[in-house]
């Protein structure tokens, strides 16, 4: 029987570190936009729990997250976007402002009265989101810290996860949210100012066509020009053909 790789093991060469940054976050871009985006808040596509479930817990631990926020905050940005009452508009706020300080505006329109209730309908609410991935959502980056100094140290691992905690307040409330209102091009004249940050959308998991996302938000597939490329669309599709993912509705 193999004895268990050592503490630290991980940190023995210099990029893979960063190698493992640049997965995680990509995984904890696809599973939020999959998941929470695409599934929880625009009902465009459905996941087995096969499917699910893995991704519920790894934003659980990448993030703690909890569902019926994400979903309620997001509705919410939809429902007034770029106008009073969006919980982060660059317009309202200040670029600036949001790309820094866009977990914090995220917070504060979740704890608003009756927005979790208004806006967080149908989200799951099984076992395991009602005693863990709810009940226990800081739990999950807890542990993650315990995995990440595991793997690569007291030092290493500490910035590692330090990395990660910021991966999704960085890149999804303030880049999207903040960049992806400001900066870019447009597809559709839509009432707000959305935009397309890149017509290549990997690295986002395809969240960078927001513009495109804006003029029709119940599509499961993003792309909208012929040269345009939405990564989050083709996971979809792979899971799909293994019959993981069922879609409810994509734009031609």
């Amino acid at each position: 029987m193999h004895a268990l790789p050592g503490y630290g093991y991980l940190s023995q060469h210099w990029w893979i570190p960063i190698v493992f940054v640049v997965v995680a976050g990509h995984i904890t871009n696809v599973c939020v936009t999959l998941f929470l985006h695409r599934a929880q808040t625009h009902r465009s596509v459905t996941f087995h729990s096969i499917a699910a479930v893995p991704m519920r817990i790894w934003l659980w631990l990448s993030t703690s997250i909890v569902t019926k926020e994400w979903v309620a905050c997001h509705r919410k940005h939809h429902a007034f976007a770029d106008r009073d009452g969006d919980p982060h508009s660059p317009l309202l706020e200040g670029l600036r402002n949001i790309v820094v300080k866009g977990a914090f505006y995220y917070r504060n329109a979740i704890r608003q009265p009756g927005v979790l209730e208004k806006y967080g309908k149908g989200t799951p609410n099984d076992w395991l989101e009602r005693h863990i991935l709810d009940r226990r959502n800081v739990l999950g980056i807890f542990l993650m810290l315990l995995i990440d100094l595991y793997l690569f140290g007291l030092f290493v691992g500490a910035i590692v996860w330090g990395v990660q905690m910021i991966w999704i307040p960085f890149w999804a409330a303030g880049i999207i949210n903040g960049v992806g209102h400001a900066l870019g091009y447009r597809n559709f004249e839509v009432k707000d100012e959305s935009r397309n940050i890149s017509p290549i959308a990997i690295w986002l998991g395809g969240e960078e066509l927001h513009n495109n996302h804006h003029h029709d938000p119940h599509s499961a597939k993003f792309k909208a020009k012929w040269y345009e490329f939405d990564i989050g669309w083709v996971y979809i599709k792979m899971l799909s053909w293994v019959k993981l993912a069922t879609v409810k509705y994509a734009r031609a």
